[in-house]
């Protein structure tokens, strides 16, 4: 009787994204790629932290993100 093989399956990357968990198969590379898949249309009004830090707009496109890095995304809304 031989050993029986055993199959791991690859859960991917995980992100924290305003303190939600979430699971990605292939992890955004940089905060602006991740925000074109949160935010799509949406470009100004908006702020962004990566492990507690503010990160000015200016370096969304070289920020690059890591497995198990929390961000969090911040829009300005209209009211009262």
């Amino acid at each position: 009787m031989g050993i029986p093989k055993v199959y791991l399956k690859i859960l991917g990357m995980e992100l924290t994204i305003n303190h939600t968990l979430r699971t990605f198969d292939v992890l955004p590379e940089t905060l602006e790629a991740l925000l074109a898949i949160e935010i799509p249309h949406k470009r100004k009004g908006i702020a962004m932290a990566l492990n507690n830090r503010i990160i000015p707009q200016s370096f969304w496109a070289e920020t690059f993100l890591s497995n198990k890095d929390s961000i969090l995304i911040i829009t300005a809304t209209q009211g009262g």
